[in-house]
């Protein structure tokens, strides 16, 4: 009799905990839905960002080349030192031209990785080297479908060549001593043109770009500003001296 009354006294006790516990969590459950809507807006902002229009704090850039085009947005309020050299870049016509050069895929997932394009190593675009704006400042991540500069192994040297990931790349975020790399902006269309990118055959390349150099480099036949008014830099367009001479005789 002692017994039976034991379980029957724990059964009610289970039962009450229940009947407690079950309406709290249901109270619970449009909050937990705010909660991860909340974090979706904040981990990726750009990516809510439409293609066909402008949106305030950013201006896209249309990157055609000769396999698609790329808009891009650049983060003008979180980046600004980095997105008005792009785009001096773009309003200059210095990216008209030139070749996305590098594709660099993960060994551990080969879909994965970056590609890289720009000016290269032709000093006739460059512009002079613009200061650092670390992630711990902007607040900016390499997220996937991330623009960011590329740059030599030095802090405040970053000029015409930029990089779009695929994939969270971490590693370039700036923690502790290290300055990581300068995220500015978002791919908001044609990332299936990064991706397609991303596959050519690569070869040759020395150190860390060692295989990863594109073997027929990706045409970037235009690059031009779909917002805001153009700020082209002063002074002579080098790369485009002798270009529209006609031949002599």
């Amino acid at each position: 009799m002692g017994t039976r009354l034991r379980l029957a006294r724990r059964r009610v006790s289970l039962s009450g905990n229940l009947l407690f516990l079950e309406p709290a969590f249901l109270l619970m459950r449009p909050v937990l839905r705010c909660l991860a809507l909340l974090l979706a807006l904040l981990a990726g902002p750009a990516f809510a960002q439409p293609a066909n229009r402008p949106t305030p704090g950013y201006t896209r850039v249309a990157i055609e080349t000769s396999v698609g085009t790329i808009i891009v947005a650049t983060d003008d309020r979180r980046a600004p030192l980095t997105s008005a050299n792009f785009l001096t870049y773009v309003d200059d016509g210095r990216f008209d031209g030139v070749t996305f050069y590098r594709a660099a895929r993960r060994k551990s997932d080969p879909k994965l990785g970056l590609i890289q394009g720009g000016i290269d190593t032709d000093a006739r675009r460059s512009l002079p080297p613009i200061r650092h704006e670390p992630t711990t400042r902007t607040g900016l991540r390499h997220l996937d479908a991330t623009l960011s500069m590329a740059r030599p192994n030095r802090a405040n040297s970053a000029m015409g060549n930029f990089f779009i990931t695929v994939g969270p790349t971490p590693n370039m975020d700036a923690r502790g001593d290290y300055i990581g790399y300068a995220a500015f902006g978002h791919v908001v269309a044609g990332m299936d043109v990064v991706r397609r990118i991303l596959s050519v055959p690569t070869c040759c390349g020395s150190g860390p770009m060692r295989g990863q150099m594109i073997v027929r480099p990706i045409t970037i036949t235009r690059a031009k500003r779909l917002d805001g008014h153009p700020h082209p830099s002063r002074g002579v367009k080098p790369w485009l001296l002798g270009l529209n001479r006609k031949p002599a005789g």
